[in-house]
């Protein structure tokens, strides 16, 4: 988050879980008035968090995030783009813990 405020953010939002980020001070971004695109009214956006770096920043802010289209993936395309790459088969040692 520090680096965020030198870059000069003043919020952070995402998509992510209450239950780890939470503990960052991440909370709903429902309650600051933020919407996720998409989701009718009522709808579970748990999954929308947000966090003010700068105190009161967000307040009488109102608004709908909309994800940019650059981070959507095509699965078939995907795929393709695995199939550049050697396959290689993952080792079970015995000393690794599971």
């Amino acid at each position: 988050m520090q680096k965020a405020k030198e870059y000069g953010c003043k919020a952070l939002c995402f998509e992510r879980n209450i239950d780890f980020y939470g503990k960052s001070g991440f909370s709903y971004a429902r309650d600051y008035g933020l919407r996720y695109h998409g989701l009718p009214d009522g709808a579970d956006s748990s999954f929308f968090l947000c966090k003010e770096l700068e105190v009161g920043y967000l307040n009488g802010v109102t608004g709908e995030y909309t994800p940019l289209e650059l981070y959507m993936v095509d699965e078939q395309e995907a795929e393709e783009f695995d199939k550049i790459f050697e396959f290689k088969q993952k080792l079970v040692l015995p000393e690794q813990l599971f």
